[in-house]
């Protein structure tokens, strides 16, 4: 790209693409576990999409080849209600490169998202406690199971965290 030409992301230009429209990648080495791709439904559904998928438009097929996206995708194969809610079609943003640059593409989103600090979702969780929401609140909407709710707790070493539970010793 010449520096000199204006140059105008992609993100800025989003269309709603039918889903039947979009093919996978064969090259995406992502992996989401059973409860993050829950998870991801749930934000969703609850949120809309909030993101754009990345898609490469193949010309000579009239077809959107995912880049990056594809959990999204997925959500839309295989809930009804979104599918339903979305009328069928995914926001997509096209970028035009070569394979080689596609695939490098797809790995630089992949890795740019990261990891959860536990640091962080400790001091999380802690807010959402003080704020008064219940473990079955943050289960539900921040997508953790008990025992990982429970292993945050234990690691912020705040009694506060545990101020809803009866830890007493029945009487005799």
């Amino acid at each position: 790209m010449n520096d000199r030409q204006e140059y105008t992301s992609p993100v800025y230009t989003v269309r709603a693409v039918p889903i039947e429209k979009i093919r996978v990648n064969a090259y995406n080495p992502n992996v989401v576990a059973p409860p993050e791709m829950k998870l991801l439904e749930l934000s969703i559904w609850e949120d809309g999409y909030t993101m754009p998928c990345v898609c490469y438009y193949r010309h000579e097929e009239d077809v959107y080849e995912l880049v990056d996206g594809f959990h999204r995708y997925r959500v839309m194969k295989t809930s009804q209600r979104v599918y339903e809610r979305e009328k069928g079609c995914l926001p997509v943003t096209i970028i035009n490169k070569d394979l080689s640059n596609r695939m490098a593409s797809t790995i630089r989103h992949n890795r740019a998202r990261g990891v959860h600090s536990i640091e962080l979702m400790t001091n999380i969780v802690a807010e959402l406690k003080k704020a008064g929401m219940s473990d079955a609140w943050i289960i539900k909407n921040i997508g953790m199971d008990k025992d990982e709710l429970l292993r945050f707790k234990q690691i912020s070493g705040l009694a506060a965290l545990f101020a809803d539970k009866n830890f007493s010793v029945p009487q005799k």
